[in-house]
């Protein structure tokens, strides 16, 4: 398999060459090799090429069987005309990725959810979020006195994510609730027209339910558990998704993918740069060793997936772990043990 690397800025490079270090003994010990290239994105590819997302690194995505990609940005870029985000924005463009898979697990009761115990004992739901529409693609408009930001959304943009909402649903607990604000935006009244209409009627087998944003919000603090699959909109997505990874214990430990309709799939930690702490080597790696294990069961790895997954999960409960979780150990000793429980297969799913 091949592997696009956008190592990212702050602690990005960091927690990437960890996860990548954790991908390599997977791959020894469960017979795969990952041909790895590594390319400018982000913060660094402003400083180097004036371009967070640069040509060299668009030709070079289409070879990749997954695109690898670590946190990007930092107060150094925030005021620039160009900006890391704009270099993201483009990059889920170029790949056609335009559903966003955001498992919300309780990976381990040892990690503390600022909801009492019940409510979250046993959490597992996935939020998908739509990734290439919305507010974030729509015209814009800023003057001194005023700026426009357009929401907008087509039926095939809203069938095709909501169909991949159905489709997982049907392989956990066959509950989907779509989320949206129809009693005052009319994209949101498009959305439940088309899931109800054109999506729902398709899987009989699927219970189907609807939250309007907000009241979706109290939700995932008052009943996380009645919740399976969550599908919304762009920036909808965005925020529950980071409401819902602090639920579970904290967005340091969160993954995600963004796929579409072929390969390559995008998979990066949804945590930010951290730049406070960049170089320090107490980043917490968790979430983008999470990541890999989400990328290879995509790419048919399944076992070494489920094997990275259950070292990560045991490193969690039982130690090495970073200061952000209460260790002392640094980023290097975390991967270090996670590869040596897969490397001696310590651990199973």
């Amino acid at each position: 398999m091949k592997i696009a690397v956008l190592p990212g800025d702050g602690i990005g490079p960091e927690t990437t060459r960890v996860a990548l270090s954790v991908l390599a003994v997977a791959g020894d010990v469960y017979g795969f090799s990952a041909e790895v290239t590594e390319h400018p994105f982000g913060g660094n590819a402003i400083d180097s090429h004036n371009d967070p997302f640069p040509a060299e690194t668009r030709a070079a995505l289409p070879l990749a069987d997954a695109v690898l990609k670590g946190a990007v940005g930092g107060p150094k870029w925030d005021t620039g005309e160009i900006r890391p985000e704009q270099g993201l924005l483009a990059l889920r463009a170029e790949l056609k990725v335009f559903a966003n898979i955001r498992p919300i697990r309780q990976w381990t009761k040892k990690i503390a959810s600022p909801l009492r115990d019940e409510l979250v004992d046993g959490l597992d739901m996935i939020i998908i979020r739509e990734l290439t529409g919305g507010l974030y693609f729509g015209p814009k408009e800023l003057t001194t006195e005023t700026g426009m930001d357009t929401c907008r959304y087509s039926v095939d943009e809203v069938e095709r994510v909501a169909r991949y909402a159905f489709e997982l649903a049907r392989t956990r607990r066959g509950k989907v609730c779509s989320v949206d604000k129809q009693n005052v935006l009319s994209s949101s009244k498009l959305w439940r027209n088309v899931v109800v209409e054109r999506v729902a009627p398709d899987y009989p087998d699927v219970e189907l339910s609807h939250q309007l944003v907000d009241s979706m919000a109290m939700k995932l603090i008052e009943q996380p558990l009645a919740y399976d699959v969550i599908v919304t909109e762009n920036m909808f997505g965005d925020i529950l998704s980071d409401l819902a990874a602090s639920v579970s214990g904290g967005i340091g430990l969160a993954p995600s993918s963004s796929l579409g309709s072929a390969r390559p799939g995008l998979y990066e930690a949804i945590h930010g740069s951290a730049p406070d702490i960049a170089g320090k080597g107490i980043a917490n790696p968790t979430a983008m060793i999470l990541t890999v294990a989400m990328m290879l069961r995509d790419l048919d790895q399944t076992e070494a997936a489920n094997a990275i997954e259950a070292a990560a999960i045991h490193c969690l409960e039982h130690g090495p772990t970073t200061p952000d979780l209460g260790g002392s150990a640094t980023t290097d000793e975390v991967g270090a043990a996670i590869a040596a429980l897969i490397q001696n297969r310590e651990v199973t799913a």
